[in-house]
């Protein structure tokens, strides 16, 4: 089943024609993009994505861009490319692919430390400070490298009085770990004047192959941890708060977190030394 998603997301993304969007109102107060035009912005100021592995750098946050674009039926939303199956008045449908959100941990600039969500600019493989990764009672070698990869899949938006529900089934499409990924998330959205507050709840699920290429210890690491340490699948979860004031139609200051409770399976990797994450940003931001 898995090879057979991989190779039909491929074939789809790769022959498939752009289709041109149709340019429809939308308030520059909003967060909504006009159909058939770029979406261009950049956030700054202050911020942090705590590490847990350890021993690893935490990663600072002064810059956050925005590259977005929908089309009648592609779109491009920070690194991620989509194409909407169909789009009701209570749901839509689309396939989606994206980056993983776990080999951030371990490098600098991966494309999830730029855009906390993904990213389409390209990095440069060099891990964070802080490898090799010694332990009171064995120690860790030096860690191999954790290749990237890309994700795609499903993803279903479900909208109803009580905010929207994103429910995701992607799949490892280079062979990395052949690992899948799921997500559920309830986001709920408040306005008042200038002021406009997202809250949101999530639920990433990991399968094993994910949390064991990942989170495991390869023997060229620790042969003695290779064989303590037993992956599973696991499901993190956590919350999200954006806070934003609008000034003008194009400026906006902002304030955003993020808290990670990471799975019991991966808190149990010799590499970690926490068991969770937080981001945070708090600044300004420019639409173009």
């Amino acid at each position: 089943m898995k090879s057979l998603l991989r190779v039909f997301l491929l074939y789809v993304f790769s022959l498939s024609p752009l289709v041109q969007a149709t340019t429809v109102a939308c308030d520059d107060t909003t967060d909504c993009i006009e159909q058939g035009s770029w979406d261009l912005g950049i956030a700054f100021g202050y911020g942090q994505k705590t590490n847990p592995l350890k021993d690893y750098d935490d990663i600072p946050i002064y810059i956050l861009p925005t590259v977005a674009y929908y089309g009648d039926k592609w779109f491009f939303d920070n690194g991620a490319i989509g194409y909407t199956l169909t789009e009701q008045e209570r749901f839509t449908l689309n396939l989606i692919t994206g980056f993983s959100s776990d080999r951030a941990f371990f490098y600098r600039w991966d494309p999830s430390n730029i855009f906390l969500a993904g990213s389409a600019r390209s990095f440069e493989n060099a891990p964070l400070a802080g490898a090799p990764v010694s332990f009171a009672n064995e120690d860790i070698g030096e860690l191999e490298s954790r290749e990237f990869t890309y994700l795609g899949g499903l993803e279903a938006y479900l909208y109803n009085r009580f905010g929207t529900w994103r429910l995701a089934l992607m799949q490892d499409l280079f062979n990395v770990h052949n690992g899948m990924e799921g997500q559920v998330k309830w986001n709920y959205h408040l306005a008042h004047k200038a002021l406009s507050i997202d809250f949101a709840l999530f639920f990433d699920w990991k399968s094993q192959e994910v949390v064991d290429y990942y989170y495991g210890v390869r023997p060229s690491e620790s042969a003695y941890w290779h064989h303590m340490y037993h992956a599973e699948d696991g499901w993190n979860k956590g919350a999200e708060i954006t806070a934003r004031y609008h000034l003008t139609p194009q400026w906006e200051l902002l304030m955003t977190a993020r808290y990670t409770r990471l799975a019991d399976t991966i808190t149990e990797s010799p590499l970690l030394d926490e068991k969770d994450s937080y981001a945070y940003l708090i600044g300004a931001a420019y639409r173009f």
